[in-house]
């Protein structure tokens, strides 16, 4: 495999006349397979002064769109969200760039895999990068390959740059981001009365602070289109961040913690990242773990335990909770807590503050990444609730460990 180049645009046909266009005088066949449709083109001479065999496998979404859909219509939408958890998980030298280029996946909507089976085709590079540049598109690359930028795997822009490998190196400041705007038109005319409503409401809000408004994010879901983790899964979920907080604040040893999830039968409820944590709490993953204390907060709001979330300028204070409310203790099974929750606040409260919490996140995002810092609000309680809060509505289908606040 030479690389993936992957596009907002969409349609077979259209796509297969700028491939072929770029290959005039190639024997040209095309079949199928699976959901891949299959160009192979084979060059015996001729102006490319070449001989060689290309394949190229081409694959869209079922519904081409400008953000990823919670359930997957597609194998190509599912691995969509590897690629982006995959970006996610990558280290940076520009926050900016990375912010951009995610926003940028999340608006793909095809992707073709370039193979070079047989021989060489000398203006190969030439070819992908008209291919890139007509597609405004984005290229997964592996090392060694033509089109190489770096030692590792990596991705290039349009113009064949470095956009970021797997160290986190950049050789641009800035990514275009292009949706085609019948996406937007047909998303107002899809919207349901209560998303209209609650973004409008949300915006109210932000303008009685002052924050910034970006008036084309779109709505989050609507009330018929979510389901919410069950009252026992949120109480299950809490009770486990309460034991791995009181480690992240030394309250109690990770032996101690373990000990306690396993006597009352939560260490399975305990995710990867948490076990992880628990076997080697550094000082580094303790003060990123007591984040979570904002994550406990929304989880105990949503099963009214909370009574407000207040605006996120001021950090939450566990030591505020009713202990008796409290799933953990000192001699207490979390278990009579778990049992005793029977439900949670309504869909539609719910999702009014993951909407709004959406829109704040990307006013801090927007500042983050033009090198400013927001003021008002903190961004890191901003991202922490919203966290808690896009796992509390199913965002995506996204276990705990794998949450993403897309903005």
């Amino acid at each position: 495999m030479i690389c993936t180049i992957y596009s907002h645009q969409t349609g077979f046909e259209n796509i297969k006349e700028i491939i072929l266009l770029n290959f005039p005088k190639g024997e040209v066949s095309i079949n199928k397979e699976d959901e891949c449709d299959v160009i192979e083109i084979e060059i015996k001479e001729g102006p490319l002064n070449s001989w060689g065999k290309i394949e190229i496998l081409y694959r869209e979404r079922l519904e081409p769109y400008y953000q990823i859909p919670e359930i997957n219509d597609s194998t190509f939408t599912a691995n969509l969200k590897g690629f982006y958890g995959f970006v996610n998980s990558l280290p940076t030298v520009d926050e900016k760039v990375k912010d951009l280029f995610l926003r940028k996946i999340q608006t793909l909507n095809c992707e073709f895999t370039v193979i070079q089976e047989e021989g060489e085709v000398k203006d190969l590079k030439k070819i992908i990068a008209n291919l890139a540049l007509e597609l405004d598109a984005v290229l997964f690359v592996q090392p060694d390959s033509i089109i190489s930028r770096s030692g590792g795997q990596h991705f290039l822009d349009k113009n064949l740059n470095l956009i970021i490998d797997i160290e986190g190196n950049c050789e641009i400041d800035t990514l275009d981001v292009k949706i085609d705007s019948l996406y937007f038109d047909e998303d107002q005319n899809a919207l349901e009365e209560d998303q209209k409503l609650r973004k409008e409401n949300n915006e109210k809000i932000l303008e009685n602070y002052t924050i910034k408004i970006n008036r084309n994010l779109p709505c989050i879901e609507s009330e018929s289109e979510t389901t919410l983790r069950t009252p026992k899964e949120i109480a299950q979920r809490v009770s486990v961040l309460a034991v791995v907080n009181l480690v992240a604040f030394n309250s109690i040893s990770p032996e101690e913690a373990t000990e306690y999830l396993q006597n009352y039968k939560l260490w399975n409820f305990v995710t990867e990242n948490e076990k992880e944590f628990l076997a080697n709490p550094t000082d580094d993953k303790k003060a990123n773990e007591s984040w979570k204390c904002e994550g406990i907060w929304v989880l105990m709001w949503a099963l009214n335990k909370v009574e407000t979330l207040d605006f996120p300028n001021e950090f939450c204070d566990l030591e505020n909770l009713d202990p008796d409310d409290y799933p953990v203790g000192q001699d207490k099974d979390p278990n009579f807590f778990i049992d005793a929750i029977v439900s949670t606040r309504s869909k539609s409260e719910i999702l009014d503050v993951n909407d709004l919490y959406y829109r704040f996140n990307w006013a801090c995002v927007d500042e983050r990444i033009n090198g400013r810092e927001i003021e008002g609000i903190n961004p890191g309680i901003v991202y922490e609730r919203q966290y808690a809060l896009n796992w509390l509505v199913n965002y995506m289908e996204q276990d705990w460990d794998s949450v993403t606040c897309d903005t």
